[in-house]
C-alpha cells in the first residue's frame, strides 16, 4: 500500500516563505513524476510544479520565480519551497506521485491527503 504524505503548511504573511514536504512510503519499485497542485474553495485543483524522475522541472505561470520544486529520489521525497508569498496563493496543497508499485505493473497517481496554506494580507 503507497501513502504519500505532505507536512510543512501553514500560515504565513504575504512577501514570507514556507516549505512543504512530502514522503512516499509503502510497496514502491520506481516513481515517475512527483509534483504538487493546489485547491480552493469551488475551484478546480491545478497544477503547482512537477518535477521528473530525471530532474526536470515544470511550473504554472502564477508560481515561475517564486516557488521552486525539488526531490530525494533515496528518501523518495519531494519539496516545494515557496518564496514572495502572496494572497492567491491560499488554498489547499496536494502532493501527487506517479508510482509503480511492482516491476510488472503500470503506474498510476497517487494523492496525498493534504495541507493548507493560507497567506495573510
Amino acid at each position: 500500500q503507497v501513502q504519500l504524505q505532505e507536512s510543512g503548511g501553514g500560515l504565513a504573511q504575504t512577501g514570507g516563505s514556507l516549505r512543504l514536504s512530502c514522503a512516499a512510503s509503502g510497496s514502491i519499485f520506481s516513481i515517475n513524476t512527483m509534483g504538487w497542485f493546489r485547491q480552493t474553495p469551488g475551484k478546480e485543483r491545478e497544477l503547482v510544479a512537477t518535477v521528473s524522475s530525471g530532474g526536470r522541472r515544470n511550473y504554472a505561470d502564477s508560481v515561475k520565480g517564486r516557488f521552486t520544486i525539488s526531490r530525494d529520489n533515496a528518501k523518495k521525497m519531494v519539496y516545494l519551497e515557496m518564496s514572495s508569498l502572496k494572497p492567491e496563493d491560499t488554498a489547499v496543497y496536494y502532493c501527487n506521485a506517479n508510482i509503480r508499485v511492482y516491476a510488472v505493473s503500470f503506474p498510476r497517481d497517487y494523492w496525498g491527503q493534504g495541507t493548507q496554506v493560507t497567506v495573510s494580507s
